[in-house]
């Protein structure tokens, strides 16, 4: 009790010290565990802070005595953290899938039905949209679904139902003949190569259409009120925030988006911090043309995203050998080698960086050398693989000597430990969700959660990274352990390693003077956290403004 006192009466007469004399800033906060995420891994106890930047950071004493601020935070001993980034997220998608129905978590075809027509009801939609699915957790034996029983619920209106995935749906009939997207696709193979339909033995369409194929249905989806729209983002921007997430690289702007989230930054609607990865349809390649590297308040734009394979799930994935589970059959190319060399050129002439989904090994391999060929001219230029999930061990130390930035999710190595191994068998595990061995290999990782495929809370993915578990604590001795990477490599990977894959190391990533004053002060530490919950983060700040306190 008598320290307790006398800390206080120090503190005290510090803050009176500070305010008789002293440099002027907006904000000291102190009393704090700051974890500095710098080279040496400094932390201290006081930071100052003056139009949005730091002005220094060092032990408390030093910084109340030096400075006199308009505010003072006390921390009472919490950490704060360099704000954390999402490497990988879908900001628009996971809007409109909160718009629609939620078939997050669905054990059976039939509780998907169930919640369908609940969702009905309640919006009376003309074009029904669900996402979520994954019919490895169903009853029925983990087979993806045909639409019978679909039809016979929802005769005559249209229904499009997208894998947690998002690389493939299953659609009514309703929807396939009023679309004509079967006759559509096959009557321009080449410009829809990379996507097909299942079919049953006698012909029959499944319903179940894959990648490319679902073009001629996205184009035809009404977009949801702008209302609503605003309204979800302004949520989502909240439960981001909650988890102390301040920034995303959002993987995947149409031109239609790019001008939607553009609109909600200039509104000041959307402060997070976003790394824009243009899709490369032709309004953005003329933006690109046009501005070059882009920056408009907290948007920052200089990258496209292209789409090589699908996804192991639908068994889009390109494989150099055949799926273990469907003999013949090894994926597909979403993207041509000859358009994916087209976007490389413009890419390379504009100055922008290239993202590549890649998530096969033979997909991996075609990027690799890409890049390897690019890189030659030019080995800054930070070019990524996203994903990266099945590698070829021998294409290991291609992707060392590439000078690729590698960007992984580790949730989907626990989601997917259910049917990987049914897939692609065990031998191809050993260069599966290998995030150990590319860090080792590349010196880095980029690391997110492709939200909304998988939940936005980090803390599932420090777990899934570190432990190799689901939250469930499953498997018992973690999937593919030797693969499991340290605290201190994801909270990297989320901070300084993810500025460095968006060209922001000099502003974003660590806590040092001159960069952007964005932090967040912990309720908990990261190390003990107890259980996965909202309202992690007790203050947020995105360049010394407030934008998130539980208070």
């Amino acid at each position: 009790m008598k320290y307790a006192i006398s800390s206080l009466l120090l503190i005290s007469f510090f803050l009176l010290q500070s305010c008789m004399k002293g440099e002027s800033v907006d904000l000291v906060i102190h009393n704090a565990r700051i974890h500095t995420m710098n080279e040496s891994g400094d932390v201290f106890e006081a930071i100052a802070i003056k139009d949005g930047k730091i002005v220094e950071i060092g032990p408390e004493r030093q910084i109340l005595n030096r400075y006199r601020a308009d505010e003072y935070i006390d921390a009472g001993l919490k950490d704060i953290y360099p704000g954390l980034t999402d490497g990988h997220g879908h900001l628009l998608s996971y809007a409109r899938m909160q718009l629609g129905v939620n078939l997050f978590g669905c054990e059976s075809y039939q509780e998907m039905i169930i919640r369908i027509k609940k969702y009905q009801a309640k919006h009376k939609r003309k074009f029904i949209i669900g996402s979520g699915w994954d019919q490895s957790l169903w009853d029925e034996g983990g087979e993806l679904p045909t639409n019978e029983l679909l039809d016979s619920i929802f005769p005559d209106i249209p229904v499009a139902l997208i894998r947690i995935d998002g690389h493939s749906m299953l659609a009514n009939d309703f929807l396939l003949k009023k679309s004509k997207v079967i006759e559509t696709v096959s009557a321009s193979p080449e410009k829809y190569a990379g996507g097909g339909f299942l079919y049953q033995e006698d012909g029959t369409p499944t319903g179940m259409i894959i990648d490319n194929a679902m073009t001629p249905i996205f184009a035809m989806i009404p977009e949801y009120p702008k209302k609503e729209l605003t309204r979800t983002m302004k949520g989502i921007q909240a439960e981001l925030f909650s988890y102390g997430i301040t920034g995303v690289h959002d993987a995947g702007m149409s031109s239609k988006d790019r001008k939607t989230i553009e609109k909600w930054v200039n509104q000041r609607v959307l402060k997070l911090n976003i790394y824009g990865m243009l899709l490369p349809d032709e309004g953005n390649m003329a933006f690109a043309e046009k501005h070059g590297i882009y920056e408009n308040k907290n948007l920052y734009i200089r990258s496209f995203k292209v789409y090589g394979d699908g996804a192991v799930g639908s068994r889009g994935a390109l494989m150099k050998e055949e799926y273990s589970d469907r003999h013949g059959h090894f994926g597909h190319l979403t993207t041509p080698i000859s358009e994916i060399e087209r976007i490389a050129d413009f890419c390379e002439r504009v100055g922008y960086q290239m993202n590549t989904h890649a998530i096969g090994d033979s997909t991996n391999r075609i990027i690799l050398e890409l890049y390897s060929n690019v890189f030659a001219r030019n080995n800054d230029y930070r070019w990524r693989i996203e994903h990266a999930q099945h590698i070829d061990p021998k294409d290991f130390d291609l992707l060392g000597l590439s000078g690729a930035y590698a960007s992984v999710q580790p949730t989907h190595a626990t989601t997917d430990q259910r049917w990987a191994v049914a897939r692609l068998g065990e031998e191809r595990m050993q260069g599966s969700y290998a995030y150990k061995t590319i860090l080792d290999r590349c010196g880095l990782l980029i690391i997110g959660t492709d939200f909304p495929v998988e939940y936005t809370d980090p803390f599932r993915t420090i777990h899934s990274a570190t432990n190799r578990k689901t939250t469930e604590n499953y498997p018992m001795n973690g999937f593919l352990p030797e693969e499991a990477i340290t605290l201190d490599q994801c909270l990297r990977g989320m901070t300084i390693w993810a500025a460095l894959g968006a060209f922001q190391e000099n502003k974003l990533g660590t806590l040092e003077k001159g960069k952007d004053a964005t932090l967040v002060i912990f309720n908990e530490s990261i190390v003990a956290r107890p259980t996965f919950k909202n309202n992690f983060a007790n203050t947020v700040f995105i360049s010394g403004e407030k934008v998130y306190t539980v208070e």
